[in-house]
């Protein structure tokens, strides 16, 4: 490039990731001609990387625009301008400069910045128009490939991105620093654990297989961050109330009237008053709903399309219905014996070992059916062996609640005498027995998260547990029937002939009444139970099935291996093989099952015996008997003296036992002690002797 064509560039930093390369044209043609304006752009979202180029025609317009230009606000925004610090160059890797006194732009050698066999472009002085990968930089300068070969530079090069245009924080506008902030957060939900420590291995081979391994998972956490960042929704439905309304007086038709078509057709009345009352389940995925009349009625419905898939009547008394690992089983507690039967109504199993059971659930990560039968026994059932895992009497009566746990599979009963227990199937005795309430407990309900816990009692308190420590959160007053939570934290309480939905507004565990319905024509409600992944309550209650939309109850977002509501048969069936290959033994289930993996803390060391403890203080005094001792002249060598050495060696050697030994008969003796003043009469052990501890 001759003399006479030198461009003097400057830097731009602070853009708003709004602004487009006309907005600094604008502002800096004012002090000069310009040659060009250049927006540095991401490339994947085409929005400003908060930093650009300005090309002046001659060094004292560039001058001036440095000095009037930087901290002058630009869009919203106080921008940074300076002088472009360019890299002079020799010899093999293309000597010039990007700006350079009368240079080419990458003359000589093989040409700068050549990387992987691209040309950032960089070629010989020499080469002609025709034959330059980049006709434009050889009469005009393009500030597109300096910044690219200042990328360049600040990887191969000392000087780096911080000396020549200041630090990427300092560049990047203040809606991409929350932007990276936050992905960096979601890297790290995804990163595999701590990477391996390179330094200090010795073989170049595993340090290169590591490295090469811990950048693939980096790459893959960073993939998956954007995923979730971008493809996700962020929230999930909420019900906003405006002034002084109030979120709980909202009716059910003034939500349908707002929502979109396919949200206006989830909420319906089925009216069966011949069969009820009625109780349901859902799948996992909430694909599917089972219903269930207490007079024989049995139906599966599609909740995606509202198609009814299978109904038919057994003609005998059904206390309740679970589905199974899918969609294609479920289990029915009849009259005497719960019964499974297949999507299209075939009965395969009768249970006769469960007795007459009055609730059902299904332990989908162990394959575990458990049943409470009206004598109160508990059966746990291996359905892909057939095999029964554990049977034990609970010794509290007749139970009537029972839920299961599903952060830990922990199965929890609730009895009528106010206790709360919880039992695993690989032990006879409850893990946990609690006393709850004053009166039989009416309802029972388990938080996802595994540490929190909603009972109702039949003495009017609806009261909220923490598991970690088993204590009482909060008390409040009413009486619930049935009780659930959402996948988001919602509480579905209820009773007679009205539904109330509690939230937890401030994230203290405070609940408050977020939602009302009552039932039309006073309907009993019988069970609850919240569709997962969408804002739907479905109701049973005493003359069929009803469902309501709760904005803000569902889970938004779908993991596909753990439950996808659109999977069609063929993923359905690699689905069910992965879980049975994922199955888990019952000895896992416990009450913390973080526990499963980590190393168990070393044991106290145990008491030496008697005989141990004489053994030792034998082999003590035997070792210092066969020492021999120094002779000694005039008169010190005589046989008395080496006698009383050997016999005050013996007792030093004796004396840590024997203090020992009487340490722990004083101990003894002090808690003898204790015990007569124990054996007073009540009326006396007052005024007894108290021994300091």
């Amino acid at each position: 490039m001759a003399s006479a064509d030198v461009e003097f560039g400057c830097f731009v930093g602070g853009l708003a990731w709004v602004t487009n390369d006309q907005a600094p044209e604008r502002a800096f043609s004012q002090y000069g001609k310009i040659i060009e304006s250049k927006i540095i752009s991401d490339r994947e979202t085409g929005r400003s990387r908060g930093f650009g180029f300005v090309t002046f025609r001659d060094e004292q317009s560039m001058r001036d625009a440095i000095e009037r230009m930087n901290g002058q606000d630009l869009d919203g925004r106080n921008i940074t301008v300076k002088k472009v610090h360019t890299k002079r160059g020799g010899g093999g890797r293309g000597g010039g400069d990007c700006s350079g006194d009368g240079g080419s732009y990458g003359g000589g050698g093989s040409g700068y910045g050549r990387r992987e066999g691209n040309s950032y472009g960089g070629s010989c002085s020499s080469t002609t128009e025709a034959a330059d990968p980049n006709k434009k930089l050889g009469e005009h300068f393009n500030w597109k490939y300096c910044a690219e070969l200042l990328y360049f530079e600040a990887s191969t090069s000392k000087m780096g991105m911080e000396e020549a245009c200041g630090t990427s924080e300092e560049l990047m506008p203040p809606v991409e620093k929350d932007i990276s902030a936050d992905l960096d957060f979601k890297v790290k939900k995804y990163l595999r654990g701590e990477g391996a420590n390179l330094e200090v291995l010795q073989d170049k081979k595993l340090k290169g297989q590591l490295a090469v391994r811990e950048k693939l998972y980096g790459k893959s956490a960073k993939a998956a961050a954007k995923t979730e960042k971008w493809l996700m929704p962020s929230e999930e439905g909420y019900l906003e109330a405006e002034g002084l309304e109030k979120t709980w007086r909202i009716k059910q038709e003034s939500i349908v009237r707002e929502v979109d078509l396919l949200s206006s057709r989830k909420p319906f009345d089925m009216v069966l008053p011949d069969l009820g009352p009625y109780t349901l389940d859902y799948t996992s995925s909430g694909r599917y709903m089972a219903v269930a009349g207490r007079k024989g009625h049995l139906a599966i419905i599609d909740m995606k399309n509202m198609g009814l898939i299978k109904e038919f009547q057994v003609r005998e008394t059904v206390r309740d219905i679970v589905f199974m690992h899918n969609e294609l089983f479920f289990a029915a507690a009849q009259k005497k014996y719960p019964y499974i039967y297949s999507r299209d109504g075939t009965e395969l199993h009768c249970l006769k070992e469960h007795g007459a059971a009055v609730k059902l659930k299904f332990l989908k990560n162990h394959f575990l059916l458990a049943s409470i039968n009206k004598f109160g026994q508990l059966h746990y059932q291996d359905v892909t062996m057939g095999e029964m895992v554990g049977n034990y009497r609970t010794g509290l009566g007749r139970c009537n609640i029972m839920e299961v746990n599903p952060f830990n599979a922990v199965v929890t009963l609730g009895h009528s005498c106010g206790k709360v227990t919880m039992w695993k199937p690989t032990s006879s005795a409850p893990l946990v027995k609690m006393l709850c309430h004053h009166g039989p407990i009416s309802a029972i309900a388990l938080h996802s998260g595994g540490n929190l816990m909603a009972t109702a009692g039949m003495d009017k308190k609806i009261k909220l547990w923490d598991l970690r420590k088993f204590e009482v959160l909060h008390t409040y007053p009413g009486h619930a029937k049935t009780l659930d939570f959402s996948q988001k934290g919602l509480l579905a309480i209820g009773n007679g002939s009205l539904v109330q939905i509690w939230k937890d507004s401030s994230g203290a565990q405070a609940y408050s009444r977020y939602m009302s319905h009552s039932m039309i024509k006073g309907y009993q409600v019988g069970t609850v139970s919240f569709q997962p992944y969408e804002d739907v309550l479905g109701i049973g209650h005493s003359m069929g099935i009803s469902s309501i939309l709760i904005p803000g109850s569902g889970e938004p977002n779908f993991d596909t291996w753990v439950a996808n509501p659109f999977e069609n048969s063929k993923q359905r069936r690699e689905k069910e093989v992965h879980s049975l290959l994922d199955k888990l033994p019952p000895e896992t289930i416990m009450l913390d099952p973080t526990k499963i993996g980590t190393m168990r803390r070393a044991r106290k060391k145990e008491k030496p015996t008697n005989q141990e403890r004489e053994a030792e203080m034998e082999a003590a005094v035997a070792s210092v008997k066969s020492i021999t001792l120094k002779k000694k002249t005039k008169g010190r060598n005589k046989p008395s003296k080496q006698a009383t050495k050997k016999q005050q060696g013996i007792v030093r050697a004796k004396r840590p036992f024997l203090e020992q030994q009487m340490r722990e008969e004083q101990q003894k003796l002090k808690k003898q002690r204790i015990s007569e003043d124990n054996q007073l009469p009540k009326s006396l052990q007052r005024f007894g002797r108290k021994q300091a501890t």
